[in-house]
């Protein structure tokens, strides 16, 4: 690092070149950056903004944001004020991306006013941050002193992460003129340095040689690193150790344990003895890969001690050196493929979500966004979003691996108010895996359904007369749409009499009751027709109307009216005269009668109440005409009266009379001298009513009789009590209990009973006085008609005389 930060401090400048970088929107709506490694934090990127062409100033409005994934570092962030994209973390491309040539952070943002989603690519360059690095220590190399000139021996090579002309570029050896050095370049650009003797060595003479060998890179400024090679010299070895393959390459599958053997290298040296022994170690490898294989020094097998993990390292490349006893050496190249396995599901992430939309939202309208990313490649990586079938919904992939979720058919809230959505995403791998995110999305209502009345019209019937405030009839509507869009209110909006609407008729605005605010009378009209709304809380609001038509029963509330003969207003009576020759069934006259309630309210019937002469008229039932049932007789009054009851049929009957005068004469001249008399006619008197007469008057005679008696007893009671106060009057024989003293006497308690009867079934009047029955304790056997004036007390004729004013009838 403070090698890094030296070359930062002197190539500030060239670093802000690499600050300019090419901006370009692809056709895929993605938008790329190049920017170098190891900028500070903070440092500007780009101006996102602009380039979307959005307004910088109001960027909050948009909704602009970086969509994050979990489980990743986020190396950028964005300035919501000014739109920059600036760096949040330190991005070292070595560490991110390796040995790969290109380096790419991919991320997206996403516009929420617009949900539209922009993938952006930035290119991380390398720049000149790692010096060459030799292994740590002393290197040393054991060479025989009977190698032949031209001998080529594998040295230690030094490690830069950079790439391409930051990588080590040469390599030069100093401190001996026995040896020079060979680089190889490999197809891959990498260097290999060989030792290559160019005098003969004697150990005798000198049996260490210190060489020190330094690599250089090709960056600007160029960095450099040094490692010290003691060259030990050996006795003669004629054979060195030779590996049977020049590149050993295993594909090794990335979940296999720990412990496993991944790969066996072999050398063969033809020397015996110690010199025959070969020993087998890493002779070019990264710290990381030597925590991860282990190489068993005697058998050449190369056993798994870390974890392999194809999304983390898909291929190891080391070398590897057989070395006999006797110092000589060879190396040979092991490449690990590691062969990737569907050993991770698909990641889900939703970055956009809305959990409510009203169901009048057109077709294409976003709801969520989602983000897939499997960490497998190849066909394990491929993944596929689905949800169930038989909903409204659709996925759409749009840019790199994300789908929006859209609306591809018509949401209807009162069919289906939220719907689950279940999304899954599979692999391509086999097994295949999955994963499934969950998204509740609730229907938001929306005015889109009216009124609905149960029945296209209505008729309801109800009688007059009704009370004031009576409900009449009731109606009501559903709406299927929920809560105030579903409230409905009911109105009279019209009908055939607006003053009748509103003086008679009244609706419940929240019920549909409709009251009768006054009474109706059928006579005056039969049915109402008007037109009731309801309309729903909705904005705008909904309505729908229907008809209805009120039908008023008629009752029988209207007695019969008599047209003719009509009353005169001057208390006379009309006339009607009848020829002395008219024949039997002869129309005297028409009694004419009206009546204004309807049905069986309405018929009338037609009756002779009172007549003159019984059984000299007759009146049709139904008619109302009057005609004579007979011829008329010299003895036959010239003045009839007819009594004509018209009664109709209701329940209950009501009914009306008029009285009609008929006189007998062939014409009007003949009657003249007697009109004047029948002006206003006297109503000849019946025998029932002398007969009624008579009797009143002999029973008021015969209480004006009994008065006088009761005056008369009561005298003498007067007289007896005299004599009671001058003597003495013994009553022996009788028991006390019977006597009641009234001014000291004690009289006999005695009844009276008397009935008066009278009957009138054959008109003649008949007054029966029963003799009353009376018990005489002093004498039983004595008769009641023979009473003893001493007896009668004056309650006793007091009590006589109340049952005989009670006991009258007639």
């Amino acid at each position: 690092m403070e090698e890094t930060q030296r070359l930062w401090n002197n190539k500030e400048g060239i670093l802000q070149c690499f600050i300019m970088m090419f901006i370009w929107k692809a056709v895929s709506a993605q938008i790329h950056y190049s920017i170098p490694e190891e900028m500070q934090k903070g440092s500007f990127v780009g101006n996102i903004a602009k380039d979307l062409g959005m307004d910088g100033k109001r960027l909050s409005e948009h909704g602009l944001r970086i969509v994050s994934r979990l489980g990743t570092t986020q190396y950028f962030t964005l300035n919501v004020i000014s739109g920059h994209l600036q760096i949040s973390e330190r991005i070292d491309r070595e560490e991110i991306c390796g040995r790969a040539e290109d380096c790419m952070l991919n991320f997206q943002v996403i516009i929420e006013s617009k949900l539209e989603i922009y993938g952006v690519e930035v290119e991380i360059v390398d720049i000149n941050d790692n010096a060459p690095l030799f292994p740590s220590g002393k290197q040393k190399l054991k060479i025989s002193e009977s190698s032949m000139i031209g001998s080529k021996f594998p040295l230690p090579e030094a490690q830069d992460p950079d790439l391409g002309i930051n990588s080590i570029q040469s390599y030069q050896l100093m401190g001996s003129s026995h040896f020079s050095l060979d680089v190889q370049t490999r197809e891959t650009g990498a260097r290999h340095v060989k030792l290559v003797l160019e005098k003969s060595l004697d150990r005798e003479q000198q049996p260490f040689h210190d060489l020190i060998l330094t690599a250089t890179d090709g960056g600007d400024p160029l960095s450099s690193g040094t490692t010290q090679i003691q060259v030990i010299v050996l006795d003669a070895n004629d054979n060195a150790p030779a590996f049977v393959q020049p590149v050993y390459k295993v594909n090794v599958e990335e979940n296999i344990p720990k412990g496993s053997t991944v790969a066996t290298i072999r050398a063969t040296d033809v020397d015996e003895g110690i010199n025959g022994e070969i020993k087998y170690s890493f002779k070019k490898i990264t710290e990381k890969d030597s925590k991860i294989f282990l190489l068993n020094s005697t058998t050449g097998i190369i056993m798994l001690v870390g974890n392999l993990d194809y999304e983390e390292t898909s291929l190891y490349d080391f070398e590897v050196n057989a070395e006999d006893g006797g110092g000589l050496s060879d190396w040979s190249q092991v490449v690990i493929v590691v062969v990737d396995l569907n050993d991770n599901a698909p990641e889900l992430a939703i970055t956009f979500l809305i959990n409510t939309i009203p169901e009048n939202s057109p077709a294409g309208t976003v709801i969520a966004l989602l983000n897939v990313q499997d960490q497998d490649s190849g066909v394990n990586g491929e993944v596929t979003c689905s949800i169930p079938s038989k909903l409204p919904f659709q996925l759409k992939k749009s840019v790199d691996h994300f789908y929006s979720l859209v609306t591809y058919d018509n949401l209807d809230r009162e069919r289906v108010t939220n719907y689950d959505v279940i999304i899954t995403a599979a692999d391509n791998g086999t097994p295949s895996l999955s994963t499934s995110a969950h998204i509740s999305l609730q229907i938001l209502d929306i005015n889109d359904n009216a009124p609905v009345f149960a029945e296209s019209s209505y008729m309801s019937y109800f009688l007059e007369n009704n009370p004031r405030g009576a409900s009449i009839f009731s109606l009501t509507a559903n709406d299927p749409d929920w809560e105030e869009n579903s409230r409905i209110i009911y109105s009279i909006i019209e009908g055939h009499k607006k003053s009748i609407l509103s003086s008679y008729l009244s609706i419940n605005s929240e019920t549909g009751v409709i009251y009768a605010l006054n009474s109706f009378d059928y006579e005056e009209f039969r049915e109402i027709s008007f037109l009731v709304q309801a309309q729903d809380g909705g904005s705008p609001p909904l309505n729908s109307n229907v008809s209805v038509t009120l039908f008023i029963l008629d009752q029988n509330d209207n007695a019969p009216e008599i047209l003719y003969p009509s009353i005169p207003t001057d208390g006379s009576t009309g006339v009607e005269l009848a020829p002395w020759a008219s024949e039997p069934d002869y129309l005297v006259t028409k009694v004419v009668a009206v009546d204004a309630d309807s049905g069986q309210n309405g018929w009338l019937s037609y009756q002779l109440l009172k007549a003159t002469e019984p059984g000299l008229f007759t009146i049709g039932l139904h008619t109302g005409e009057i005609r004579t049932a007979r011829l008329f007789l010299d003895k036959d009054a010239l003045k009839q009266s007819l009594v004509i009851l018209v009664k109709d049929n209701g329940q209950p009957t009501l009914s009306a009379s008029v009285t009609v005068t008929v006189v007998l004469a062939d014409s009007i001249p003949e009657s003249l001298s007697d009109l004047s008399s029948i002006s206003v006619p006297a109503e000849p008197q019946s025998d029932l009513t002398f007969y009624l007469v008579v009797a009143v008057a002999f029973v008021s005679c015969l209480f004006f009789i009994f008065l006088l008696v009761l005056l008369a007893l009561r005298l003498c009671k007067w007289r007896n009590s005299q004599l009671c106060d001058s003597g003495s009057v013994n009553f022996t024989g009788v028991p006390v209990s019977q006597f009641v003293g009234i001014d000291g006497v004690r009289a006999f308690l005695r009844s009276y009973c008397h009935e008066v009867s009278l009957t009138s079934g054959s008109r003649k009047s008949q007054i029966l006085f029963p003799i009353g029955s009376c018990t005489n304790t002093l004498t039983p056997q004595q008769a009641c008609d023979q009473p003893d004036p001493l007896l009668i007390t004056g309650d006793s004729a007091i009590i006589v005389e109340e049952a005989a004013i009670s006991q009258v009838g007639i």
